[in-house]
């Protein structure tokens, strides 16, 4: 695709990215087969290619920052699009560039601005959010059925093992996780120590930076990718600690691209790229340990009992991990049913569900159709905006998947 960038961006970092990404597109309109915003609005602009085009003539200044915004707000960011692409289009780094420049550019509503602030503010804020999660479950009885939905009930955690065995991992708690789904990383912890490794949070290891990124706040977000490298820093630079486990693969997308997103600051470069480096999803963990805990499996004798799987699109598309927490629910002895269209998006996508309501809603009852199908006991995922979101539309109980295997291999969780 051919390019002639305006002034304003030409011959700068920005400009040069989008330069090399929007040169690989070949619009061939592969992406758009996969692409759930277009499979439902039926619009080109609605789909990867249309937005590609429409951040082509916003960065050529051709065409108004407003007419774009919506449109990239309507982007999952599910990066289906890259795992269909035959060209290798790197699309999320495009509409990283096409976001904050039609921001800067363009103007919303105030209603709208005033929305993606309280978002912003309270998700990424534990404090925030753990006092308006508290005062939302007080209040529950007396909401709304839509909006009780959305709050989710108090889970209990468990025990955490403590810090015992000469292998150490860091674990990220995040900034909803604590609050919402507490259990999520007591569970992992739980495994973990049956395999002789001792799973670490550190204090003040919030938000990954991801929710002010995707809301246009890059340099917000940016700012908290540097307090989470800066809290995990003293272990990894004491050699401590031999990888940096994810049980939210959102966060996990995330920081596996810090080394690109924090690539133009000197003084946190080779740190991000460090950081990226050691981290690793749960499953990945987990599957290199496949024969110890085979083993354990096999001496609980567990019994078959039928999940449905979806696998989040920052773990398969993002993170290019595919198969492996599958497997490991296999080896537990659950019966995975298979599910129709596994590639496409929930609707959650941080997000996106409390400000892309309709779409998100009509994705996830089109998933929940695929999971259910086969009427599972439950459903396992590996995200927490996923399973929160998939649960508000169904009373089959909705869990990351290594709550599922923590019960076969402990008695614990729900």
């Amino acid at each position: 695709m051919q390019t002639g960038l305006a002034d304003f961006i030409r011959d700068t970092p920005e400009g040069d990215a989008a330069e090399r990404v929007l040169r690989k597109c070949v619009h061939c309109g592969f992406c758009n087969a996969t692409c759930p915003t277009y499979q439902i609005l039926g619009d080109e602009l609605d789909g990867p290619r249309g937005r590609i085009y429409l951040m082509k003539q916003l960065l050529e200044g051709t065409i108004a920052a407003g007419t774009v915004l919506p449109h990239l707000d309507r982007c999952l960011t599910c990066r289906n699009c890259e795992t269909t692409c035959p060209s290798g289009v790197r699309y999320h780094e495009l509409v990283d560039i096409g976001r904050a420049v039609a921001e800067r550019r363009g103007s919303r509503p105030l209603v709208d601005r005033a929305r993606r602030w309280v978002v912003r503010e309270s998700f990424s804020r534990p404090g925030v959010f753990n006092t308006a999660l508290a005062l939302g479950r007080l209040a529950r009885p007396l909401l709304p059925a839509a909006l009780a939905a959305k709050v989710a009930p108090l889970r209990p955690a468990g025990n955490w093992p403590p810090v015992r065995h000469a292998r150490r991992m860091l674990v990220l708690a995040g900034c909803v996780q604590p609050a919402l789904m507490p259990d999520v990383n007591a569970a992992a912890a739980r495994v973990l120590d049956l395999l002789g490794i001792s799973l670490v949070e550190i204090a003040g290891a919030g938000c990954c930076g991801a929710l002010r990124f995707h809301l246009n706040d890059q340099d917000g977000g940016r700012a908290d990718m540097r307090a989470l490298i800066d809290a995990w820093w003293p272990a990894i630079e004491r050699g401590d600690v031999e990888a940096i486990v994810m049980t939210a693969s959102g966060c996990g997308s995330t920081v596996r691209e810090y080394g690109h997103l924090l690539a133009g600051d000197p003084q946190y470069a080779e740190r991000a790229a460090k950081v990226a480096a050691m981290t690793k999803d749960l499953s990945e963990i987990l599957i290199a340990e496949r024969v110890q805990i085979e083993g354990l499996f096999a001496a609980q004798g567990t019994t078959s009992r039928p999940l449905a799987y979806h696998p989040p699109c920052s773990l398969q598309h993002g993170q290019q991990v595919r198969g492996y927490a599958e497997a490991l629910l296999c080896a537990a002895g659950y019966a995975l049913q298979p599910v129709g269209d596994s590639h496409l998006c929930c609707g959650s996508a941080g997000s996106y569900s409390l400000l892309q309501v309709q779409l998100a809603t009509t994705l996830r009852d089109s998933k929940l159709r695929a999971l259910q199908a086969g009427a599972p006991e439950g459903i396992a995922s590996a995200n927490v905006g996923c399973i929160a979101h998939l649960q508000t539309g169904t009373d089959v109980p909705v869990r990351h998947w290594i709550e599922w295997l923590d019960r076969a291999l402990t008695g614990q969780g729900r």
